[in-house]
């Protein structure tokens, strides 16, 4: 696996999954996404590692999807709703949902920006530790797509919160993050990665099949009240928004400009 847009190392129990790609506020490209599985799956197989740690390298955890460039990294004269559906069933919802069912407690440590597609990588960790100047958002209705591909927004903040933070693409602060239970623990930026390695060792010594059984059960208990179809089913929804882009304009997004103003503004704070 490469080491350039994803880092790992493991010690003590505990697997530390790094995103690298700070110049660009770790935005994903294919690349950066298929090496982050590797590493997921890297942890999910070594029977040492009891704890998985997700963090990012710089100044923000991540700007979401590449924007700035195709996310696919390729050039395409026309996009067909088919070819977006196989690769984001894939790479998006399918990578989220096995992260999310690895039988081994997860901690994102969370700082900057986690915009859109972050989300898809903080969210299906067990825990999130948040630095205080987190902010979490997700803008894409301004850019024609009803919410990023990972529908937990319901799940984590709530029916009403969550249309209100899909209408307005406002992100939500590190203190009201906590406030509504999506993050576990807010400390200073410069106590991130302690706070949540010393998260993660507490959680390293206890025994790897109660750990397994309690994430089970807790994971279970979401999906009886429908977590898992809804994520799937939503998943549809938001190709319809691919799809009503590629007829207006051609292209599998309407980048609206006051969306990318306000991603941009977010990361310059």
């Amino acid at each position: 696996m490469s080491t350039d847009l994803v880092l790992y190392e493991a010690a003590d129990g505990i697997a530390t999954i790094s995103l690298n790609r700070p110049e660009v506020h770790n935005a994903q490209n294919m690349a950066l996404l298929d090496e982050l599985d590797a590493a997921w799956t890297r942890a999910a197989d070594d029977p040492q590692v009891r704890v998985i740690v997700l963090r990012a390298n710089g100044k923000h955890f991540s700007a979401g999807h590449d924007v700035a460039r195709s996310t696919w990294d390729d050039n395409r004269d026309k996009w067909l709703v088919s070819d977006i559906y196989e690769v984001e069933s894939r790479r998006y919802v399918g990578y989220s949902l096995k992260w999310r069912n690895i039988p081994k407690p997860s901690i994102a440590a969370v700082q900057g920006v986690c915009i859109a597609g972050g989300l898809l990588l903080a969210w299906p960790c067990d825990l999130i530790v948040a630095a205080d100047n987190a902010r979490f958002s997700d803008p894409v209705v301004a850019m024609g797509i009803g919410g990023v591909e990972y529908h937990a927004h319901t799940w984590e903040m709530g029916a009403r919160l969550a249309k209100e933070i899909l209408f307005t693409g406002r992100p939500v602060n590190a203190e009201e993050a906590l406030r509504i239970g999506m993050v576990n623990k807010v400390v200073a930026r410069d106590e991130l990665d302690p706070a949540t390695r010393e998260l993660a060792a507490q959680i390293a010594t206890k025994h790897p099949f109660a750990l397994r059984a309690a994430k089970r059960a807790v994971n279970q208990t979401l999906d009886i009240q429908g977590f898992t179809a809804a994520v799937q089913a939503v998943f549809d929804i938001h190709q319809l928004g691919h799809a009503h882009a590629i007829s207006e304009t051609g292209q599998p997004v309407l980048m609206a400009l006051d969306g990318l103003k306000n991603q941009a503004a977010q990361m310059k704070r």
